[in-house]
């Protein structure tokens, strides 16, 4: 069945959970990901990069509305610098499986990496929140669940203009940890933070 120009399943036996994360890319702030299972294909939904902010956040409550089962997991700075961004983001998706209701027979993967979920069959599929709407569906959950974090976390660090680049290396962002330093929130392994702390290390 297709919606919108997304697939609303990969096959049409079983319960598939669509799996994505947001926040790879970032230097500041945990990755997120979402895990969705959908009982129907849901009206205007698309990958989250290409709705707008106000159309995701609709999204997000018509997700959690009408989905059969969705979850959302966080992987903290720190646990990412301890085993990298990539088992990180795969951790975020494990974690996100277990937390839904209904168990899944099949697993779509947005991207080309992942590890075996316990006694699941999985796909992944490059470019996936383009062309699923389960994974449609989880790639809107977690950039807005992250969004929201990091909006909430420039209350606490204004400086560093997380609520405008969600924790990007933007211009501001990186000026900012020049002027300012690193935060709790920062990733050690990332970039300019990671260069910054090596500056410190090795200063006489």
């Amino acid at each position: 069945m297709e919606t919108q120009g997304l697939l609303f399943s990969r096959s049409n036996s079983g319960l598939e959970a669509g799996c994505d994360e947001a926040g790879r890319g970032c230097l500041a702030g945990p990755v997120v990901a979402a895990a969705v299972i959908l009982k129907h294909p849901i009206e205007g939904l698309n990958d989250s990069k290409k709705i707008s902010v106000s159309q995701r956040e609709q999204m997000k409550l018509k997700i959690e509305r009408e989905a059969l089962s969705y979850a959302v997991a966080f992987v903290s700075p720190r646990r990412i610098d301890e085993i990298n961004i990539l088992n990180a983001s795969i951790e975020a998706m494990h974690v996100a499986l277990d937390g839904l209701s209904v168990s899944p027979e099949h697993i779509l993967v947005d991207g080309n990496r992942f590890k075996p979920y316990p006694n699941r069959s999985h796909e992944c599929i490059v470019r996936g929140d383009g062309l699923y709407q389960s994974i449609a569906a989880a790639s809107i959950l977690a950039k807005t669940y992250r969004d929201q974090y990091m909006v909430q976390m420039d209350l606490e660090f204004p400086m560093y203009g997380w609520k405008k680049n969600m924790g990007y290396p933007t211009k501001k962002h990186e000026q900012a940890l020049l002027e300012y330093g690193i935060s709790i929130h920062h990733r050690a392994s990332f970039g300019i933070v990671k260069s910054l702390l090596q500056k410190t290390l090795f200063e006489p």
